[in-house]
């Protein structure tokens, strides 16, 4: 890694089962990672941020995860500042860089928390702060998502992708996130079996009356044009906890009274999933 804070507490939280190890997910994401995933992620970016944007800019990855997002900006042509949570986490996104950009001093990678005044306070700010499916799994969301409007220079961008707010369908899947992260291994696979089931099993279903087999699962990074993995998103959204929502009204009223400007929006339809935001500091 390029440089170490001090650890933080994510490995006992996981250990103790208040947290999901998202980090560990994510290096079993890496198997599967190639040059088309990489092309749809840099092609995401440009799409909500514009053809082009990145070049010469300064881009905070705010829980960067497996680090795929970090190299499509980098690509991109951005100066790139990583950090998780998660030490494996960190270390997905290090292995990145390492392949892909060694020694490259336009890239840091490093151990960081969205809930950490004192090492927020120290990252300055940045053209683009991105933190996409991260904020409502720091156990204090709206906390975050206030943390986040320091960082973003002025006219520069905020993108961010936030939980839907259901109601009563989303307190039951914390339910079952949180039963997930305190089960045993035959539990977790029970529990993913199920979910696997209700979430991906009518698309399955659909695949093999139309007489392609497959068909949904094969393409899913296409057609969600993010470059990931339908399996290790599914586990991902299963044992994904902690875990917050928000309704779009409230992420756009909340920053609204911070002074920032709502440029791009993109919602789930009220279903399952994230909402996605592009608001500019003004």
């Amino acid at each position: 890694m390029d440089k170490i804070q001090p650890q933080l507490s994510a490995e006992k939280e996981i250990a103790s089962g208040e947290r999901f190890a998202f980090g560990k997910n994510w290096l079993k994401f890496l198997r599967e990672l190639n040059d088309e995933r990489i092309s749809l992620a840099m092609a995401s970016l440009e799409q909500y941020l514009g053809t082009g944007y990145l070049y010469g800019k300064s881009f905070l990855d705010v829980g960067s995860g497996s680090g795929l997002f970090s190299l499509a900006a980098r690509k991109l042509g951005a100066r790139v500042y990583s950090f998780d949570y998660d030490l494996q986490s960190v270390a997905c996104t290090q292995e990145l860089k390492n392949r892909y950009f060694p020694h490259d001093p336009d890239w840091i990678v490093t151990q960081g928390s969205a809930l950490d005044q004192d090492f927020l306070n120290k990252l300055g700010q940045f053209d683009v702060v991105y933190s996409w499916g991260v904020l409502h799994h720091t156990g204090d969301m709206w906390q975050a998502l206030a943390n986040m409007i320091p960082l973003v220079k002025p006219n520069g961008k905020l993108y961010i992708a936030i939980y839907n707010d259901q109601g009563k369908r989303s307190r039951f899947w914390r339910r079952v996130k949180k039963l997930y992260v305190k089960s045993s291994f035959m539990l977790k696979s029970i529990i993913l079996g199920i979910a696997f089931i209700r979430l991906r099993g009518i698309s399955l279903m659909i695949d093999v009356l139309k007489g392609r087999p497959g068909y949904s699962w094969r393409n899913y990074s296409k057609k969600r044009g993010r470059g990931m993995s339908p399996w290790r998103d599914l586990v991902d959204w299963v044992g994904g906890y902690p875990f917050e929502v928000a309704k779009p009204e409230e992420i756009f009223s909340f920053y609204y009274a911070h002074g920032f400007i709502l440029d791009k929006l993109k919602t789930c339809g009220g279903g399952l999933g994230c909402n996605e935001y592009v608001f500019i500091r003004s």
